[in-house]
């Protein structure tokens, strides 16, 4: 019996080294070598502080930053709660929710009188979404201007420089990262800061 069982230990032992110790280790360190940026979450700094994840939606709900889609990953972005809201399309808890959405995007964006665009009143299924359309960060642009003191015109080239394509042309939809839109945002418009 003793027989049978060491081959099968030795087995288990060797696999368990190559593809639980060495596999992953070899990995890891070409992903640190080759992609470092990526392998350690895509963060971003801000004068020597990290902001956030360019992969990781957050929230924005002051009027002069774009703000993202709804989220209902835990209290909102939160992502150790990443999921959608999985209710089904006639569910009324969503339907009031969008609704919801909807009129808080009008009064929040007075100015803009076009459709809404769906990215703005829905949930993306992990809930934490970084990215939003062109045509959403267009729809919020006017109010952005209005409170940045800026043109409109000023924000639709930003808009424009942060717009990703489709990946290799054909996959996805053209999108805008949000937290790097609104970095930018900050540096190349600051706040002005109220008279006291």
């Amino acid at each position: 019996m003793w027989r049978q069982f060491g081959p099968a230990l030795r087995i288990t032992l060797l696999f368990t080294i190559l593809t639980g110790l060495i596999y992953p280790g070899i990995v890891t360190g070409l992903c640190q070598i080759l992609f470092r940026h990526q392998a350690n979450g895509s963060l971003l700094e801000m004068n020597g502080q990290t902001v956030g994840s360019s992969l990781i939606g957050q929230g924005f709900s002051k009027p002069q930053y774009f703000q993202p889609r709804p989220s209902a990953a835990g209290n909102g972005y939160d992502g150790s709660q990443s999921n959608g809201s999985q209710y089904g399309p006639t569910n009324q808890k969503l339907i009031d929710r969008v609704k919801a959405s909807v009129d808080q995007f009008r009064k929040d964006n007075p100015d803009y009188t076009g459709p809404i665009p769906a990215d703005m009143v829905t949930a993306s299924a992990s809930g934490l979404d970084p990215d939003i359309s062109p045509a959403s960060a267009e729809a919020q642009a006017p109010r952005v201007a209005k409170a940045r003191g800026v043109s409109l015109q000023d924000l639709q080239r930003l808009i424009a420089d942060h717009t990703t394509g489709r990946t290799l042309g054909l996959l996805g939809e053209p999108r805008v990262n949000v937290l790097l839109l609104n970095l930018d945002l900050d540096q190349k418009f600051p706040q002005k800061e109220p008279n006291h």
